[in-house]
């Protein structure tokens, strides 16, 4: 099914300026490996060396984060969109 994965300004230098990406998948796991093989620099902002997402890494199913789902196994239907929102420190 085709998903949309939306990549936030800070990202966007990993996928060529694209805010958007329309990729295939079954679950958020099947869409994510879909845009890192599309953009393998983006895969080292997003998982750490053991295939995980890194733990300042926030991705959203629609409206529903996935940590609070079934993770990278959360299935996704053709009108979802994933949203990446990386943790962002301050003071």
């Amino acid at each position: 099914m085709a998903v949309t994965v939306i990549v936030p300004t800070a990202l966007r230098q990993y996928t060529g300026g694209q805010s958007r990406l329309t990729v295939e998948g079954a679950t958020v796991g099947d869409a994510l490996r879909q845009v890192v093989a599309q953009y393998p620099e983006l895969g080292q902002q997003l998982f750490d060396g053991e295939g995980r997402l890194r733990s300042f890494v926030n991705l959203y199913r629609n409206d529903d984060d996935v940590r609070y789902l079934e993770g990278l196994e959360t299935p996704v239907g053709e009108r979802d969109e994933l949203s990446i929102i990386p943790a962002i420190a301050g003071g």
